[in-house]
């Protein structure tokens, strides 16, 4: 048996594992330090590659950059209670539900708006859930459209900044692009940050909404007993009364969003002080809104922080080690040869590695792929010519996004399916999902073909 057998079994075992329902962190861990005894037994595995690990998690526990993922959350998890959401998706509802597949197109921009205020997929899919899923159902309108458009727009927090996995990846990727660099021997790098992946991700993020509620517009031209229209109350604001209401709700938000996005893509501020910024801002917005009172909405929402917070670093943890393990049995040089013979050159390698990414998606977390699999293809792809770290990046995001709602264990059906009405099913929202997720990969060919979407405005930003 060869070192490099034990590198595939190794990424076969974790997979049946975590398959089998176990957490993931401790599999990923616990899986490779067994298969690292393994190897050592059998004269394949040098115990040297473990002593990198104490100083490997010191530094992931001391990175400056991911302490914005416990300041995000916060922010996120704080709007959540505030019941911001709610307010958006009432008024919206308003201005856009006398219209058929108005209320579809309503659920697109709230979504698009909660996804750069909050940045946390489950938050905003519960939110929405629980908000706008029983009010579809109400007014007529089709149950799988309406579960896939909640699960569509919610899922819009994966990819539009300040999303949490965009830190992530942007934090892999700098690393991975300056392993690449040296490897070519430049011995003075560039950088790519998560602030050039924000920029990156905008556009992207905002065509995806314009495609969202385009398919919204054509499901209510023809199919309109899909989307019906929603008779205007008796009682509700109408003409000014509705745009006054209608900015006294948007201001709040959009001032945040502007406060971080801005002072990030303005260069003002890093996105680790941006997310100081809007937790303080989210704070601010709970307090005028009388949310906060003794302490009683801070301290749940603090809990809820450290939870997700906590998950994510044991993760990175757990993917630490396996990523040692994996090299130490030399499956990064395997998965080099692999890349480089494939046909095709660097478009042919970067198709590959994306079709795996979204197969890995039906049995493993973004987080994992980020922290398991972009370590390991980032370096190789990025060595290769012609390929811009940011469209990668923004490519990456996008395809992690689509896993995280294509079944059988899209984490958002199931954040929904935990929150919708008894008559919304499974298979209501299985069936739903499908065309979000064709959209979704339309769009990515799209981005594949037209890079320029990812990288016109981080270069007009910062230059390169």
């Amino acid at each position: 048996m060869s070192a490099e057998i034990l590198a595939v079994l190794l990424v076969v075992a974790i997979c049946v594992v975590l398959m089998a329902g176990y957490p993931v962190a401790f599999t990923l861990g616990g899986i490779s330090l067994a298969f690292a005894g393994i190897g050592y037994a059998l004269g394949l595995f040098e115990p040297g590659w473990l002593g990198a690990f104490p100083q490997r998690v010191f530094g992931v526990m001391t990175n400056g950059v991911l302490l914005a993922i416990p300041l995000f959350i916060f922010m996120g998890v704080m709007l959540e209670r505030s019941r911001i959401a709610e307010d958006l998706l009432e008024t919206m509802g308003r201005l856009f539900g006398p219209l058929r597949g108005g209320l579809g197109v309503s659920v697109a921009i709230v979504g698009l708006l909660l996804a750069a205020a909050k940045g946390v997929v489950g938050a905003t899919v519960v939110t929405m859930g629980l908000i706008v899923l029983p009010a579809m159902l109400r007014f007529g309108y089709d149950k799988r459209l309406a579960a896939g458009i909640v699960a569509a727009t919610a899922t819009l927090a994966q990819i539009f900044p300040p999303a949490t996995v965009l830190v992530l990846l942007g934090d892999q990727l700098g690393n991975a692009y300056q392993a690449a660099q040296l490897s070519k021997g430049i011995f003075a790098p560039q950088a790519v940050t998560v602030s050039d992946l924000f920029a990156g991700a905008i556009v992207p993020g905002l065509t995806l909404v314009a495609l969202y509620i385009l398919y919204m517009i054509g499901i209510a031209i023809f199919f309109p007993n899909a989307a019906p229209a929603i008779p205007p109350e008796p009682n509700a604001p109408r003409g000014i009364a509705l745009a006054r209401r209608l900015a006294e709700v948007l201001v709040a938000p959009l001032l945040l969003i502007l406060a971080v996005l801005g002072s990030i893509l303005g260069g003002i501020a890093t996105p680790t002080e941006a997310a100081a910024v809007g937790a303080v801002g989210a704070i601010l917005l709970a307090v005028l809104k009388g949310d906060v009172k003794g302490g009683d909405l801070f301290l749940p929402v603090v809990r809820k922080t450290a939870q997700i917070t906590s998950m994510i670093f044991v993760i990175l943890i757990g993917a630490t080690l396996f990523s040692l393990v994996f090299r130490g049995f030399g499956g990064d040089a395997m998965v080099h040869r692999a890349l480089s013979d494939l046909p095709g050159g660097s478009a042919g390698a970067i198709l590959a590695v994306m079709l795996a990414m979204f197969l890995l998606g039906f049995v493993m977390d973004a987080f994992e792929i980020i922290f398991v699999v972009i370590p390991i293809v980032a370096p190789i792809l990025l060595a290769m010519p012609g390929v811009d770290p940011v469209w990668l990046g923004v490519m990456m995001a996008m395809n992690l996004q689509t896993s995280y709602m294509h079944p059988p264990l899209g984490p958002t059906l199931f954040f929904l399916r935990g929150v919708a009405p008894p008559e919304i099913t499974t298979r209501h929202i299985y069936v739903g999902i499908i065309p979000f997720v064709l959209i979704q990969i339309a769009a990515l060919a799209v981005l594949w073909f037209v890079p320029g979407l990812a990288t016109a405005l981080p270069h007009a930003l910062y230059g390169g």
